[in-house]
């Protein structure tokens, strides 16, 4: 029989001993598991209240105060505490434009945004730029040329839409525009550009910069 001489034990009484630790480390773990207390470390997590703080701005015109935790952000202020939930949540990453509202005049996305960082902003969502019986010019494009499709993205692609017209009306150039010195012209290359931040999944592109363009031949 084989014998380990530093301790005495044969091979049978190693695996036997060996055994017998891996038996009591498993009820150790098991008295735990059934509610007997543990010792705390320095890397278990500690629960921490929530930072609260009030913040008014005004949205579609009314002035709104509220008070949130520091860390909502402006997009679920408005669909949650203001229940404006015209301005949808799609990616939550920035990322397809689906929360596009305006602040102070210009395109944003909200979900990346804390509403903290707003107070005494003008907040325009989709609900402030029309309504059933008196649509904007931008929402009757739209469902005249079927921009909406499934409708999901809508709200966030015709704020943006608003805020392009208003972009090109200020000369502010884009990737693809060509003269920095003039204003830019509202071609479907730069319409595409300036809309590529808003995803489509339906993928009503084409129909979209026509409700665009079409709005943007109308008499102001």
């Amino acid at each position: 029989m084989q014998r380990f001489p530093e301790t005495g034990l044969s091979r049978r009484d190693l695996l036997a001993a060996g055994a017998v630790s891996v038996a009591a480390g498993t009820t150790g773990r098991s008295a735990r598991a059934e509610g007997a207390p543990l010792a705390a470390s320095a890397n278990d997590a500690v629960a921490v209240e929530p930072t609260r703080m009030k913040v008014g701005f005004t949205v579609n015109g009314t002035v709104k105060e509220l008070d949130v935790d520091t860390r909502t952000t402006l997009l679920d202020a408005l669909r949650e505490q203001l229940h404006l939930t015209g301005t949808k949540k799609g990616c939550d990453h920035g990322q397809c434009g689906a929360c596009t509202v305006m602040v102070e005049g210009v395109r944003i996305n909200s979900c990346l945004t804390l509403a903290v960082m707003h107070e005494g902003d003008a907040i325009t969502t989709i609900e402030g730029l029309g309504r059933p019986g008196e649509l904007h010019p931008m929402q009757a494009a739209f469902v005249k040329h079927d921009g909406y499709q499934c409708g999901y993205c809508t709200p966030g692609q015709i704020c943006s839409s608003v805020a392009v017209l208003a972009e090109i009306e200020a000369g502010i150039p884009s990737h693809v525009t060509e003269d920095l010195t003039a204003r830019p012209q509202l071609s479907a290359e730069e319409l595409r550009e300036r809309m590529s931040g808003n995803i489509c999944r339906c993928g009503a592109y084409s129909n979209i910069i026509d409700a665009i363009t079409d709005v943007s031949r109308s008499p102001a």
